[in-house]
Formats: C-alpha cells, sequence, structure tokens
C-alpha cells in the first residue's frame, strides 16, 4: 500500500495515465454482489460463524488419556470470503487512488452525482484566455439548443495544439499544469469564445496557425475567426478604417494621419515632427517611440532595420484624454482615461479611469467599426481628445479587447450571453463519428468490348478413341498403340485462325497404314481430334520421316514454334510405338 502511495502521488505517472482515468475516479464505488445461494440442507454461514452440529450427529468421544497428536485438517478455502477480501483490497486500492488525485488537484472532492443527473447530452466551449478568470462559472446549468448542457474547456494559446480535417472535424489537445502536474485532454469543441490576441511581436507569439485549424474546420466562434486573423496585423485593421472614412467623411469618422513603412529603407525623413512610430504589431503601448527630430528618426531606422518588419508614423497629438468605446452585443459603454503621471502615453504610468456618457457621436463610432470584417460582436475604438479639441480615431480592437472599469463582471455575464446566444443559433456540425463518409464520384471510364468467349458445353466430353492397333503377321502379338496426344500450340493473337489439315506419307505398298500427322492449330481454332495412327510396319513410319515436307518449315508463319513442338510430339509418341513393339 505504501508502494501505491509513493508511486501515485508521482507527478510523471499521473501524466502517463490515459484519457478520462480520472474522470472514472469520481464514479461511485459498484454495489456488493448478493450472497451465494447456500446448498439445500447445509444452512448459510458468515465466514466467521461457526457451524452449529447436526441434530442426528453423535457427540465427540471424550478423551481417555493421551492421544497420538494428528495434523488439523486445513479448512476448505471459502469461494466467498476469498471474493469478498479481494473486493476489500481492490476498494482500499481504489481509494488510495482517489485520495492521491484529490491531494494533487485533479479530480473535484465532492462525489460525483448519481447516473440520474449526468446528461449526456453536452456541446464543448472553448475558451481561449488565460486562467486569471474562470469562465465555467457563468456557464453553470445553463442549456443550450432544448436540452444541452455547456461545457466549457479553457486554456491559452500556449497550452494547444490541434489537427484539423476537411469533412470537418477539428481535435484540439490541451495541455496544462495544475497543482504542479500535467494534465493533458483532447476535445472536439464545438464553439470558441476568443479572449486572447493571436499575434503579439512583443511577447514573441504568433498562433495565427490556430486560428487557421480552426477556420479550416470551421468552428463557429466569436468575434468571426475572419476577423480575428484580419485584426492579428494592425496596418491592415487600419486599412478598412481608411475606406470608411472615405466613406463617411473625416467629420462622422475622424482618423488619424498614419503613414505606412514595409521595411526600413524608405525611412529617411518625415515632413514634421515630432512623430510617433509604431513598430510591428503590438499592444499596451509597446513598440511606440516618440520622436522629436530626423537624427532620432533614423536612429529608429536602423532599429527597425534589425527588427525586420514594417512601421507605422503618426503626427504626435497633445492629448487632453483619451477614449475608449466598446460594444459587447447591444450594450455600449463609454471610458475616458486621463494620465495624471505626465507620460505621454495614458495607457503607462498612472492614470484616472471613468465612465462617461455615450454620446451618438461615440455609439455611431463603434457601430460603424463593428460592421468590418463581416461583422464584430465584440469590439471597441480607440480614439484621442487633443487639447486643441478635436478627436482622433487610432484603433479598433475584436474580442481580444481587454475589460476595464468597474463593471468587468458584468461585462462577462454580457460576453457569456451572447456566447449562448449565438451557440442556440449555430447549426448543428456534420463532422461526427458517426457520420458516413461519401464515395467520391468516379467517372466512367471507357473501356474496349472483350473478346468474345465461346462457351463450353455443359454436357460430358466425348470418349476417347479406341486406341490404334498395329497390325502384324501371325507371329507378331498385336499390342495397343497409344494415340499421340497434341499439345495446343500457343500462338499469337493476330494470328488467323487456321484449318486443320493433315500431312499423308506417301504409301509404299498396299499392305502398309499411312501415317497422318496433324499440323498446328492456333487458339481460336477447336483443338483436332486425336489423329489414329493405323500401320502394319513401322517402315511406313519411318518413310514418313524421311519426306522433307514433313520437317518442312515456314519461316514466314507466326506459327512456326507450334509446328516444331508438335513435330516433335509425333516423333516421340513413334519412338513409343517402336519400344512397344520389342517390349515382350
Amino acid at each position: 500500500m505504501n508502494f501505491l502511495r509513493r508511486r501515485l502521488s508521482d507527478s510523471s505517472f499521473i501524466a502517463n495515465l490515459p484519457n478520462g482515468y480520472m474522470t472514472d475516479l469520481q464514479r461511485s464505488d459498484p454495489p456488493p454482489p448478493p450472497p451465494s445461494t447456500a446448498t439445500p440442507g447445509v444452512p448459510a454461514t458468515s465466514p466467521g460463524q461457526v457451524p452449529a452440529p447436526a441434530p442426528n450427529a453423535a457427540p465427540p468421544a471424550p478423551e481417555c488419556g493421551p492421544q497420538p497428536a494428528q495434523a488439523a485438517p486445513a479448512p476448505a478455502p471459502s469461494s466467498g470470503s476469498g471474493f469478498f477480501s479481494s473486493l476489500t483490497s481492490l476498494s482500499s486500492i481504489t481509494n488510495v487512488v482517489k485520495q492521491t488525485a484529490v491531494s494533487a488537484g485533479l479530480v473535484d472532492q465532492n462525489p460525483a452525482p448519481g447516473p440520474g443527473h449526468v446528461s449526456m447530452r453536452f456541446k464543448i466551449l472553448l475558451v481561449i484566455d488565460e486562467q486569471q478568470y474562470v469562465w465555467s462559472r457563468l456557464f453553470r446549468g445553463k442549456k443550450i439548443q432544448g436540452d444541452y448542457d455547456i461545457k466549457v474547456e479553457q486554456a491559452a494559446f500556449s497550452e494547444i495544439n490541434l489537427v484539423s480535417h476537411a469533412n470537418g472535424s477539428c481535435n484540439v489537445d490541451i495541455q496544462l499544469i495544475r497543482n504542479g502536474t500535467k494534465v493533458v485532454r483532447s476535445i472536439k469543441p464545438d464553439f470558441v469564445l476568443m479572449r486572447q490576441h493571436a499575434y503579439s511581436m512583443a511577447h514573441n507569439e504568433d498562433f495565427r496557425n490556430m486560428i487557421i485549424g480552426l477556420q479550416y474546420a470551421g468552428v463557429p466562434s466569436i468575434n468571426s475567426l475572419e476577423s480575428i486573423y484580419s485584426l492579428c496585423d494592425k496596418p491592415w485593421a487600419f486599412a478598412q478604417l481608411i475606406a470608411t472614412c472615405k466613406k463617411l467623411g473625416p467629420d462622422k469618422f475622424p482618423l488619424i494621419d498614419q503613414t505606412f513603412y514595409p521595411n526600413h529603407k524608405d525611412m529617411i525623413s518625415m515632413p514634421s515632427f515630432p512623430v510617433v512610430v509604431k513598430i510591428g504589431h503590438a499592444h499596451s503601448g509597446m513598440g511606440k517611440v516618440k520622436v522629436d527630430n530626423l537624427s532620432d528618426f533614423q536612429d529608429i531606422a536602423s532599429v527597425v532595420a534589425i527588427t525586420q518588419t514594417y512601421t507605422t508614423t503618426e503626427p504626435f497629438i497633445d492629448a487632453k484624454y483619451n477614449i475608449r468605446v466598446q460594444r459587447i452585443g447591444s450594450d455600449y459603454k463609454a471610458y475616458m482615461r486621463t494620465s495624471i503621471s505626465g507620460n505621454w502615453k495614458s495607457n503607462t504610468g498612472s492614470a484616472m479611469l471613468e465612465q462617461v456618457a455615450m454620446t451618438d457621436k461615440y455609439k455611431q463610432w463603434v457601430d460603424i467599426c463593428s460592421e468590418i470584417f463581416g461583422g464584430l460582436e465584440i469590439c471597441a475604438v480607440k480614439a484621442i481628445c487633443g487639447k486643441d479639441g478635436k478627436d482622433y480615431i487610432t484603433e479598433v480592437v475584436g474580442s481580444s479587447m481587454q475589460l476595464i472599469g468597474e463593471h468587468q463582471a458584468e461585462d462577462r455575464q454580457l460576453i457569456s450571453d451572447l456566447v449562448l446566444t449565438k451557440m442556440n443559433q449555430a447549426q448543428p456540425r456534420t463532422a461526427t463519428p458517426s457520420t458516413p463518409v461519401a464515395k467520391p464520384y468516379s467517372a466512367p471510364v471507357s473501356r474496349p468490348a472483350p473478346a468474345p468467349v465461346q462457351k463450353q458445353s455443359s454436357s460430358p466430353p466425348p470418349k476417347p478413341p479406341p486406341p490404334a492397333v498395329v497390325k502384324t503377321t501371325s507371329a507378331q502379338v498385336p499390342k495397343p498403340i497409344p494415340s499421340p496426344v497434341q499439345k495446343p500450340a500457343p500462338a499469337p493473337a493476330p494470328a488467323p485462325a487456321l484449318a486443320p489439315a493433315h500431312v499423308s506419307a506417301p504409301v509404299l505398298s498396299p499392305n502398309l497404314a499411312t501415317v497422318s500427322v496433324p499440323a498446328p492449330v492456333s487458339p481460336p481454332a477447336p483443338a483436332p481430334a486425336p489423329a489414329r495412327v493405323s500401320s502394319q510396319s513401322l517402315t511406313n513410319a519411318f518413310s514418313a520421316l524421311g519426306d522433307a515436307s514433313f520437317f518442312r518449315s515456314s519461316s514466314t508463319s507466326s506459327s512456326a514454334g507450334g509446328e516444331d513442338e508438335a513435330k516433335a510430339e509425333t516423333i516421340r509418341n513413334i519412338r513409343k510405338s517402336f519400344a512397344s513393339l520389342f517390349s515382350d
């Protein structure tokens, strides 16, 4: 037992357990099996109870003096007691595993609900965010699409990896460190809430490949994956604001003037100073430098050359305060931030934040920005109010915006309500394990018609002809001569069919027979019947072999090989006939 405690307290052992192992530990223990049925005529007893003697059993004989010591018979092992002892040992081991898992923080200390309270129908919501706030609290007890529960899985970009398929399947692997123990889970999300920046040069974090993977599988999300990917580069998003400013005019949409440099090569001079140089894509005021003169600007250009990224510049605005207008669904809020420490970056150092009234001008700004990239359900517009009394819109952010002010709890509740609404509206995903995969369409391929095949007759094959008999004189005993068997000669397909022919040897005398040698036949023609050799003497046979026409072959014929094989077969048959004459 101590070994199990030491083994289960090892973090590497817990991390290597199969998926779902710790979940199974939260199940209640199975009820003990019913007691076995007692044998008829024998009362059932408990394992520790001594059975009472039978009524008709004879009493034990009294001891009369010392008796030789006899080995007491070993009691027969009871199957019931052994089974219950095994259950007791198994229960002890299970309790040790449960206690170790609870102490490691891997399972909930509260007992699992009964079977009647466990819902087997649920949708998985993947929240990509840091662990400062636990989002599962806001979805506890909520249902969507009738009777589906919501199972929340929360992890940061650095803790996930995924594999997406064209059929819509997306497997996300989550690796978390909880209480010093590595926990690995694999899920298939039905919806994604994006609350973390996917790209930041300041922290050397680029998780745009994860956005591509989710989009590859078509996983719905807030905001849309297209908008999240487009907002990963601030100049790209600013280009959309430029188009909006041209459409509405600077009076309705006052956008700050900005210049884009793809690299350092053309960063030579600026028309006026001071300017604010923004290097690459960063957040929270990082990557921003105030440049007062041309010498400093050229120094910054040398730094940009090392970073190998793009740069934007915009005129420095002596700010009175900064404005942030946010929208979550149909809820609007506006905040004003004023620097106290005197830093030109209002989000750096000490600043005072207060909520201001939502004016029509602010509402129009955020409504216009919420329409870019196909729509932003969660977004915020940042602007600067200069001491000259003018407003300058500088940036738009999406669902990864930071929550500020005294109403952060309310904003999170608004985000969760928006997620519930979108999950109810989402169409059921087609990528399920039970969905049959359609077979790919294959165009018919034209093929040449097969050659006609001659059908074989179902009647039994004809009986072979009787063996030929060599007619001899009275001094000779007639013996049967086996008929030669002709093998079909393989001929090329283009060769025309040839009719069966026979080559007859010249007859030397009336008493001598004629030897008929079959000519080769091409495969399409039916095989000829075996030729009969009826002779009275072998003299005529050898004379037939002496005929030059027998060995004559045409070099131009395509069946020359077949003729040679047929001739060789005939010679072998004649040799057999010759040997049979002298066998006696």
